[in-house]
Order: C-alpha cells, then sequence, then structure tokens
C-alpha cells in the first residue's frame, strides 16, 4: 500500500458506484452497527499486535511529518484498542517540535487542543479519557486521527459524535490531517456525506 495518494488502498474509488446509498436513519443505523463491528475486530488483536502495528506507523510517519520549531502535533490518548502514538509525540517534543492532545468542550462543539509533554498533568475528560489539566490551547498544524473505519476516498468513520469534522471545519491556517490505525480499519465506504471531511493521508499497517 502506497501512502503517496491516500486514496490507493481498500478497494478502488470506481466501485463507489456499487454501493447503494444511505442518508437519514438508515446510514445512523449503518454507521452505528458498522462502528461495532470494526472496533470488536480491533480489540480482538493482541496487545503485542497492536504495538508493533503502532511502532512501524510512528516510523512512517517520522518520514512523512517534517518536525520544526512551528510544528504543533496533536495525536489522541489512546482508547479502546487505538494504536499507541504517545511515544512518537515525545519524539516530536524532542526532534524540537510540540505536542498536543484534543479536548471535547461540549457537545456539539468543535474540539480544542491543548499542549502536552510525557509527565504533564491529566485529568479525565469525556469516556475517562485523559486530557491535559493545567496546559495552554494551542492550534496544530498537523493533526494525527485514530481511525475506526476508513475509505479509499480518505473518509473517516468516528465514534459518531461529529466532534472531527466540526474540528476542521472549524480549523484555519494550513493543517494536515493524517489517519491511522490498524488495516482492518479499511472499509469499501463510509457512505460521506457533505459534512463528512477527508483526510489528507492515511497510515494503516497490519497487525
Amino acid at each position: 500500500m502506497t501512502d503517496d495518494d491516500p486514496r490507493d488502498f481498500a478497494s478502488s474509488p470506481c466501485m463507489a458506484h456499487e454501493f447503494e446509498p444511505l442518508s437519514g436513519p438508515d446510514l445512523a443505523r449503518w454507521r452505528k452497527a458498522e462502528r461495532e463491528r470494526l472496533i470488536a475486530l480491533r480489540l480482538a488483536v493482541p496487545a503485542e499486535a497492536r504495538a508493533r502495528a503502532a511502532e512501524a506507523v510512528a516510523c512512517r510517519l517520522d518520514a512523512e511529518v517534517e518536525i520544526g520549531p512551528d510544528t504543533i502535533v496533536s495525536a489522541y490518548w489512546p482508547f479502546r484498542g487505538e494504536l499507541d502514538l504517545r511515544g512518537w509525540l515525545g519524539r516530536v517534543i524532542e526532534r524540537g517540535g510540540r505536542a498536543a492532545l484534543p479536548v471535547v468542550v461540549a457537545k456539539g462543539q468543535p474540539l480544542v487542543f491543548r499542549d502536552w509533554h510525557p509527565g504533564a498533568p491529566l485529568e479525565r475528560g469525556v469516556w475517562n479519557i485523559p486530557i491535559p489539566a493545567e496546559s495552554a490551547e494551542v492550534a496544530p498544524n498537523v493533526v494525527i486521527a485514530p481511525l475506526v473505519g476508513v475509505d479509499p476516498q480518505s473518509y473517516r468513520l468516528g465514534y459518531g459524535g461529529g466532534f472531527f469534522d466540526r474540528t476542521l471545519a472549524a480549523m484555519t491556517g494550513p493543517r494536515r490531517v493524517i489517519g491511522v490505525g490498524l488495516d482492518c480499519a479499511n472499509i469499501p465506504t463510509i457512505h460521506p456525506q457533505p459534512h463528512d471531511i477527508p483526510m489528507d493521508m492515511v497510515v494503516t499497517e497490519p497487525a
């Protein structure tokens, strides 16, 4: 699989016409079922295999993301079998960049990003995911997004809250969005809607 073209994986984009379009309640039911299926697949992967995949993804991110003094990279605190890239975020800081974690402010609102470094004080956020407790808000120019599912057009299936797409729509200035996950996240389509925003690049690895 090649990263240069984010659409060069899973099935060919020309297959899009073969899928019956979904919308409204039918789409909501399909996405809920597909989300549950994909999370179960991810959780079934042994922790050691996920750790190997995470390191492989981190090595590819090292090659893809140029780090400088103005680079602010947001990633995530791993949740429900997501790849753990906290070690890679630490390497971003060692290379002279800054790191951030996303924070849910309120339902229906974009995420904010807070500065983070290993050892920073944390508190419990939504779903009990740790978030920076005291650090300042920052504006990342590289956003690493965990995948529940992803299609050949780089549209991401997340957890259903809509936070990610609202956040991308609200961001100003140049930013690069990279989806990361296991190969089992690749699906033929998420049935994208007008509010869905594709990622710039996808990096997945087999377990």
